[in-house]
C-alpha cells in the first residue's frame, strides 16, 4: 500500500522532548527523527501552562520552524490544547492556568502560528467569534457542552468530555452525529475501547476521522518518570498516568496506531488523507507500507 506521509495534529512530544519545554534545537531533532516513522507534518501541541511559559513555547516552536531543512517533518503550526478548557474535564491539565474564554485573554498568548485550538464551547465569552476570523481550527475538547456550533472538530473524541447519552445532548453525542465535524480519535487501545472505536467508525463519514496519537515525551524513549502539565507522570512501558491513575496521553506514534488498527481490521487508508483536506494541504511525499504494515520506504518530495 502507498499512502501520503502521515500528519500528526495532536501530540505533546516524543524521544524525551516536551513541546512545552523544548528549545528550538530539540524540536528540530524531533522533526527529523519522526520522519523515520512516516510522519511528514506536525502540529506541536502545547498543554495548559502559564501565559509566560506558553508564549515561550510558541516562540521556540516558531524558531525551529523557520530553520527547518527538507529532510524534516514540516512544522505546520501549533495546536493549543488548554488554557481555555472546562475545569470539570481538565484531565491531566493544571486548573491553575485555565482562563475565561475571552478575546482579551487569548491576546495574552495570541500568535498567527496557532492553527488549532482546543476549548470548551459552553464557556465561550466571545473567543470563538474572534477565532473564526483568524483562520484557526476550533475544536471542542475538555468540555461538557453538546452545542458545538462554530466548531470545526472535536479533540480526542470520548476522552475528557461528556459521554454519549440517550437523553439530552453531550459533547461525544454531537461528535458522533454531526457529519460536519472532524473527530480526532486516539486508537491506541487504552484511551478508547475497540467497541467505542467501532461505533465511531460506523457512524462517522470516513473522511471526517482524524487519527491522533496525543503522545507524550516518554514515547520512543527510556524515560519512566517525568513532569508533564506540572504533575509527575509514571510510564510503565505501556501506559503513562499520574499517581492517581489519570491517563496523561498515549505512548504510541501514529505508525503504531495504524498498525494496530490494521491488526484488528479497522484501518481505512482514507484516515491518512483526511488531515490534508482538513488543513487544505497537498501531499509532499509518500510511504510504502508492507503487508504487515511495517514501513518499507519513505519519500519526501
Amino acid at each position: 500500500m502507498i499512502t501520503p506521509l502521515m500528519i500528526e495534529q495532536h501530540f505533546h512530544g516524543c524521544f524525551g522532548i516536551d513541546f512545552n519545554k523544548a528549545d528550538a534545537e530539540d524540536i528540530l531533532y524531533l522533526s527529523k527523527e519522526i520522519v523515520k516513522y512516516g510522519v511528514g507534518g506536525i502540529f506541536p501541541t502545547i498543554v495548559t501552562d502559564s501565559v509566560e511559559n506558553t508564549r515561550k513555547a510558541i516562540a521556540n516552536i516558531k524558531r525551529a520552524a523557520s530553520v527547518q531543512t527538507s529532510d524534516m517533518a514540516k512544522i505546520l503550526g501549533i495546536h493549543l490544547e488548554g488554557i481555555f478548557i472546562n475545569k470539570e474535564k481538565k484531565g491531566i491539565h493544571n486548573p491553575e492556568h485555565i482562563l475565561p474564554l475571552t478575546p482579551d485573554n487569548y491576546k495574552l498568548i495570541e500568535d498567527d502560528f496557532i492553527k488549532i485550538i482546543t476549548l470548551a464551547p459552553e464557556l465561550d465569552e466571545g473567543l470563538m467569534n474572534y477565532l473564526m476570523d483568524k483562520n484557526v481550527k476550533i475544536q471542542a475538547g475538555h468540555c461538557v457542552g453538546g452545542e458545538l456550533n462554530g466548531c470545526d472538530g472535536v479533540t480526542h473524541t470520548y476522552n475528557a468530555m461528556s459521554g454519549v447519552s440517550h437523553r439530552g445532548t453531550s459533547t461525544a453525542l454531537s461528535a458522533l452525529t454531526d457529519d460536519n465535524l472532524y473527530t480526532e480519535i486516539i486508537a491506541d487501545g487504552l484511551h478508547v475501547s475497540d467497541a467505542a472505536l467501532k461505533l465511531l467508525f460506523k457512524v462517522k463519514p470516513a473522511e471526517k476521522v482524524i487519527l491522533v496519537s496525543d503522545c507524550l515525551p516518554c514515547t520512543k524513549s527510556a524515560i519512566k518518570e517525568f513532569i508533564f502539565a506540572d504533575e509527575k507522570i509514571f510510564f510503565d512501558g505501556n501506559m503513562a498516568s499520574s499517581a492517581g491513575g489519570t491517563l496523561a496521553g498515549s505512548t504510541c506514534l501514529l505508525s503504531d496506531i495504524i498498525k494496530r488498527l490494521h491488526n484488528i481490521g479497522m484501518f481505512n487508508p482514507q484516515f491518512i488523507n483526511n488531515p490534508y483536506v482538513y488543513h487544505n494541504l497537498d501531499p509532499w511525499g509518500h510511504i510504502d507500507w508492507a503487508e504487515d504494515f511495517n514501513i518499507l520506504n519513505i519519500e519526501i518530495k
